[in-house]
């Protein structure tokens, strides 16, 4: 599929908007994220505590990375979810989008970016690996990877 409209913003979403794009991701996650969390409430946190990345296609979001930015003193970002939604996957949407919350952690002075992702989420995995994030632990059934910034 080529979409020469996609459009990429930052922090654009309503509440609503990241509602519907977690419910159209939902069963994307290997274990679907409404059997995690209530979505109501999480896409309110998100709004709320998170700069979104955010990828939109005929005025609908159809992409997020939603990271904290929150970690001052120690000057480390927390990704705490990245989705595209299935009939968008396989154009570089979930790429661009790290890659643009990457480019705001470095401009913002942060030093690493954490994550967790499903050990059985291999496409994550691949995803985060390629922007070169290291395991550094496990958590149950959730691997813990790290990407160091080269701040200046």
């Amino acid at each position: 599929m080529n979409l020469p409209d996609v459009l990429y913003y930052t922090k654009k979403a309503t509440v609503v908007d990241i509602l519907s794009n977690l419910k159209a991701c939902d069963t994307g996650f290997i274990s679907p994220l409404s059997e995690r969390v209530n979505l109501e409430e999480y896409s309110s946190k998100l709004f709320k505590n998170s700069i979104t990345f955010e990828a939109w296609y005929n005025n609908r979001m159809i992409g997020m990375v939603a990271a904290y930015f929150n970690n001052i003193i120690d000057s480390t970002a927390y990704i705490t979810n990245v989705c595209v939604e299935d009939n968008f996957r396989g154009n570089n949407i979930a790429s661009d989008l790290m890659r643009k919350c990457i480019n705001y952690a470095k401009e913002n002075d942060f030093k690493n970016i954490l994550l967790e992702v499903n050990e059985k989420s291999i496409a994550a995995i691949n995803l985060y690996t390629k922007f070169n994030f290291k395991q550094i632990g496990t958590d149950r059934k959730n691997i813990r990877m790290i990407l160091g910034l080269d701040n200046p």
